[in-house]
């Protein structure tokens, strides 16, 4: 059996879990989120919590255990905490700024860089050099983040670019001469 998927998801105070045919549907204080499900594995509310179960041990089948449960966990954290990433620039005349709902990036490109931010997801820049990603989809955050972040991936020599707050960068050693 699945070392995630067996585990039961607690439902806290303040979260509503709706099953409607094969969608699981997670409401809290920040928003909703829905899920659709495979209907092969089966999902359950009892007793203030989910629990997800599979019919047999094929492996596709116990990917998609594992899988559903920690999606729905993740609806379920989402919606009461809500998700952000936290990225830095590092170089020389690198900065961002916001304006509206738009996030303006100056990377050493020949142009400033302009993103909108997507349905569901704010942008904050506390300061010029740091940028922070939140909203309730785990997905959507990250897949955002990395989004800003592969406009000046971080550099091995001198490690300019955008990182993620605590992210190792491997520096190599540049050329040598005589």
């Amino acid at each position: 059996m699945s070392r995630i998927g067996k585990n039961p998801i607690d439902i806290p105070s303040g979260v509503e879990v709706k099953m409607n045919g094969n969608v699981v549907e997670v409401k809290g204080p920040k928003g909703s989120l829905k899920t659709e499900f495979n209907p092969i594995i089966n999902i359950a509310i009892e007793d203030n919590q989910v629990i997800v179960t599979r019919p047999n041990d094929n492996k596709d089948v116990r990917a998609l255990h594992g899988l559903y449960r920690t999606l729905i966990a993740n609806n379920i954290e989402g919606v009461l905490n809500g998700y952000e990433k936290k990225l830095e620039i590092i170089g020389t005349g690198y900065r961002a700024q916001k304006q509206g709902k738009k996030l303006n990036m100056n990377l050493g490109h020949s142009h400033p860089i302009e993103l909108e931010d997507p349905e569901g997801i704010e942008v904050e820049v506390p300061s010029n050099t740091e940028i922070t990603v939140k909203g309730i989809d785990k997905q959507k955050v990250g897949a955002y983040a990395a989004k800003i972040r592969s406009f000046r991936s971080p550099e091995p020599y001198k490690g300019k670019g955008i990182r993620y707050v605590g992210e190792y960068v491997r520096r190599k050693v540049g050329k040598t001469g005589k």
